[in-house]
Parts: structure tokens; C-alpha cells; sequence
């Protein structure tokens, strides 16, 4: 299986605020630090006219293309902050899950 790298962070940013938004009047909340990403990645470059560089996140053994290619380890770290107030980090609000940190 392979992601574009651009819709995995989407799909992060998603889940981040889903997360947040689902716990705004708990009393417990967390602030969300640096978001540390590592990945193993293709890129591709298609030879086509006007072709733009694309970086694939791929899982693995899942995906033929990528066992043909040459794949990269990257390692992403995210600050998330709110829009509204990019001074202030986010909070994700809930219930404390047993072995959490």
C-alpha cells in the first residue's frame, strides 16, 4: 500500500483535531508536542513533460513498485499549532488511556 505524503499528513491533521474536538470540555487535556514522523518513502519523477516530483509512503512489503524501487527513511518532526493563534500549541482533550505518556 502506498500514500502520497501530502495525504498522510492531511489524514494526521484530521485525526489530530478530530481528537481534539471530541474531548474540548473534558477536564483532562493534553497539549500536542513535536509529532515525530518516520517513514520509508519512494519518489518518483515521471519523465512526461511538466512531470512534478511525487513522494510515496509506502508500508513495507505491501506495495510491488516499491520493492522495485529504491526506498528512503525520512524522519518528520511536526509542530502543531492552531491556526486561530499559531503562538499556541494544540490540546487534545479525554480520559486517560492505561500506559499513556
Amino acid at each position: 500500500m502506498a500514500v502520497e505524503l501530502a495525504e498522510l499528513i492531511g489524514q494526521l491533521r484530521a485525526e489530530l483535531t478530530t481528537a481534539m474536538n471530541a474531548g474540548q470540555q473534558a477536564d483532562l487535556r493534553f497539549e500536542v508536542g513535536p509529532v515525530e514522523l518516520e517513514l520509508s518513502i519512494v519518489v518518483e519523477k515521471s519523465i512526461a513533460p511538466g512531470a512534478k516530483v511525487r513522494f510515496w509512503v509506502v508500508e513495507a512489503g505491501a506495495d510491488a513498485r516499491a520493492a522495485t524501487a529504491t526506498t528512503q527513511r525520512i524522519k518528520l518532526t511536526l509542530d502543531p499549532r492552531k491556526a486561530t493563534d499559531p503562538t499556541q500549541r494544540a490540546l487534545i482533550s479525554g480520559a486517560e488511556v492505561a500506559g499513556e505518556r
